[in-house]
């Protein structure tokens, strides 16, 4: 138990100034007499405490016991029990729904116990009745929420929506099966999750794809578009061979002006089968166009023949047969292709439309970016829509930019975008005497911009062509692509009357702040991983072994209960009998379960980018950080303690346990010592003490890892 030092200085205090008033008061009457005065009282008082000087002493500690006795039962009635009443009242400001006070100590801290319970009653019965009149002023705003709750859960489209930093908002029903059903399309490390609320979307798609597709919607907007007309479009293949179509739109707060984006949608199509179903039928109209060469050969001779007036009967019905056998050939296979025409709904690679200046304004932005070399615009054409995958251009283009460089000391680099008919022309230009024979063989090397893209994939992917072209009258050298142009210019942008009306009134993107240092966060702002394991005993360094781990997640303030992580661990030795009994985990129910190197993967993947929560967690994190070397990940990022914030908000308490933290705050206790229950009340725990710190000054992480550095129970190691 630790040592309370105010008490311990209370119960001396009343002694030391009994001994201090004694000795004061002898040494003011000795000085006060007389030298043959003092001379007597000497002759009378030395023989007396030679033989019985220990009676004052012992008569002494005796006053000295029954004063610190007396001032000890004072300070648990009138200070102790006073700090106690305090530490339990901030509790009830904090959480309305926190038991009353149980009344202790003197009848004038009882009385005063009973009032603040009043009062705490009546706060409550205020509350609910503000309660009562917020339910029925927001059941509108309720309904509009649910209606658009079961809107997104029957959208046969995938819908993810994400502020500005990346971090996932909300998704639907379609979504969590893309990513998270049977045969998920994307998958993270140890099987683990890519798609959770505050999650990064980072973690699924390239942040150079999104960070485009917004350049292109900031574009857009901040030319007069209407926001609910503005969007991007890019296609991106996944690590399991699925094709999806991504379409971006902005969420945004409309001002007086212009509209500010503070997020944005993603439209998500699995097309995996309908482009499928346009190669095969590529490669069918291929294979008719070859085999129909054969059958009009055929045919031409037998109708020459059968052109000669002097050819035999026989000879000319065998020829018409052949003819006939020929077209038979012909109507089947055309048959066979229509059919298999009719059942593959057919697309082609997915393009969008593009103001021809936009796209070299954001590559010049790119490659300056990339290589640190200006680039000019020689000529573009003001009013030229083009219909391409913007993405793939720009980094075809960075890429070429980027050889250029190296073969090239500071090449005067330059892009010019003409139309050519019903094509357009982008050209990347630099003086012809800059050339270099590594660039001539552009065309015999292979031209691999990364692992799933190449220069003649871009140019075929727009049908069109690349090529290295010289002119020798202007001394310039230029790779050409040839590009589709937009079948019709996008219509103009709508005039906007007043606001944009209101389909929902409830606010998904306050989550997007300035990215401070994470110390520097409020600690109701930040991600949290709350977590527990169960192991085989209390000794990891004497071969004791995880068995289960248990999480879940808080953000913005809101336990996620449906978001959780749960494994049994199979630990590789046997589980001890003695343990058995507190966490109810068998020999027979870890058997083939993985081994703690293959979970701690899958669970960093839970956790990333989040802090760490636990209670009594450096327990925890011990067994953990002697399993890093084995599975090959570390856990770096900060990490909270619950009992330790429990000893800062409540530091007149005798017992920081979760049993009796819990039954302070409220807190319902379930499935008590499993891995995943004693996460979830950890959370439960934690979520009432932020209130708590906030009242003590302690707002953000850095101060509260500082404010327990400084705790008793910091102390403790493992």
């Amino acid at each position: 138990m630790k040592s309370d030092r105010r008490l311990v200085l209370v119960m001396l205090a009343p002694g030391a100034a009994l001994a201090a008033w004694l000795l004061l008061g002898g040494a003011v009457i000795w000085m006060t007499l007389a030298p043959l005065e003092r001379a007597g009282v000497d002759a009378v008082i030395g023989p007396l405490l030679s033989s019985h000087g220990v009676l004052p002493v012992a008569w002494w500690l005796v006053a000295a016991a029954l004063m610190a006795w007396a001032a000890c039962r004072l300070y648990e009635a009138h200070v102790a029990e006073t700090a106690r009443l305090a530490d339990a009242t901030k509790v009830l400001i904090g959480d309305v729904t926190a038991p009353d006070l149980v009344p202790r100590g003197g009848a004038v801290a009882r009385d005063l116990t009973v009032a603040i319970n009043d009062l705490a009653a009546a706060r409550r019965a205020l509350q609910e009745e503000m309660a009562c009149l917020a339910a029925q002023t927001s059941r509108a705003v309720a309904e509009q929420r649910d209606q658009l709750g079961a809107l997104m859960a029957d959208l046969n489209q995938c819908v993810v929506v994400c502020n500005l930093e990346g971090r996932i908002l909300l998704y639907n029903k379609r979504a969590r099966q893309l990513f998270c059903g049977p045969s998920p399309t994307f998958q993270g490390a140890g099987g683990s999750e890519l798609i959770g609320l505050g999650r990064s979307i980072h973690g699924v798609f390239d942040p150079l794809l999104i960070a485009h597709a917004l350049e292109t919607v900031e574009r857009r907007l901040a030319r007069g578009d209407e926001a609910a007309a503005v969007s991007a479009r890019f296609v991106t293949g996944t690590p399991a061979g699925h094709l999806l179509r991504v379409s971006l739109a902005p969420v945004c707060h409309a001002t007086s002006d212009k509209p500010a984006l503070t997020g944005f949608m993603l439209l998500l199509d699995d097309i995996t089968e309908e482009y499928e179903a346009h190669t095969r039928h590529d490669r069918q109209l291929l294979e008719f166009t070859d085999a129909s060469r054969a059958s009009f050969a055929s045919m031409q001779v037998a109708l020459d023949i059968l052109g000669h007036p002097n050819l035999e009967a026989e000879k000319r019905d065998h020829l018409r047969k052949i003819v006939q056998d020929e077209v038979s050939a012909m109507s089947v296979r055309l048959a066979a292709l229509a059919a298999e025409t009719s059942h593959d709904h057919l697309t082609r690679w997915p393009l969008q439309e593009m103001l021809g200046a936009d796209l070299v304004a954001a590559a010049v932005t790119r490659i300056a970016a990339v290589t640190g070399q200006q680039v000019e615009r020689n000529g573009v054409e003001g009013n030229l829509w083009l219909y391409v995958d913007s993405f793939a251009i720009i980094q075809v283009l960075t890429f070429l930019a980027r050889r250029l460089t190296k073969a090239i000391d500071r090449p005067n680099l330059g892009i010019r975008l003409t139309r050519a008919g019903d094509r357009a022309h982008l050209d990347l230009i630099w003086p012809s005497e800059d050339a270099s024979a590594e660039i001539f063989d552009w065309q015999t090397v292979e031209m691999q911009v990364d692992d799933a893209l190449s220069v003649r994939d871009v140019a075929k992917r727009h049908g069109g062509e690349a090529w290295l072209e010289h002119d020798r009258k202007h001394r310039l050298s230029f790779f050409r692509f040839l590009l589709p142009l937009a079948t019709d210019e996008p219509a103009a942008a709508v005039t906007r009357e007043g606001s944009r009306p209101e389909y929902y009134d409830f606010d998904l993107f306050t989550a997007s702040e300035n990215n401070h240092a994470l110390d520097e966060r409020l600690l109701e702002n930040i991600t949290y991983t709350v977590f527990d394991t169960e192991t085989t005993g209390l000794y990891p360094a004497h071969g004791d072994e995880i068995i289960q781990i248990g999480a879940t997640r808080i953000v913005n303030g809101k336990l996620l209960s449906g978001e959780c992580f749960d494994q049994l661990v199979d630990p590789q030795r046997i589980i001890p009998e003695a343990s058995i009994p507190i966490h109810g985990i068998r020999q027979a129910m870890v058997r083939g379960k993985p081994s703690i190197a293959e979970v701690l993967p899958a669970f960093r993947a839970f956790a990333i980018d989040t802090v760490l929560v636990g209670h009594n967690v450096a327990f925890d994190m011990r067994f953990i950080k002697l399993k890093e070397s084995v599975s090959g990940v570390r856990f770096d990022q900060p990490v909270l303690d619950t009992m330790l914030l429990s000893s800062l908000v409540h530091p007149h308490e005798e017992s920081h346990d979760l049993d009796s933290i819990g039954a302070r705050l409220g807190v319902t206790i379930s499935d008590r010592h499993t891995a995943l229950g004693d996460a979830l009340t950890t959370a439960k725990v934690f979520l009432k003490m932020i209130p708590l710190l906030r009242g003590r000054g302690i707002l953000t992480l850095g101060q509260a890892r500082e404010a327990e550095q400084n705790s008793y129970y910091s102390r403790l190691r493992y």
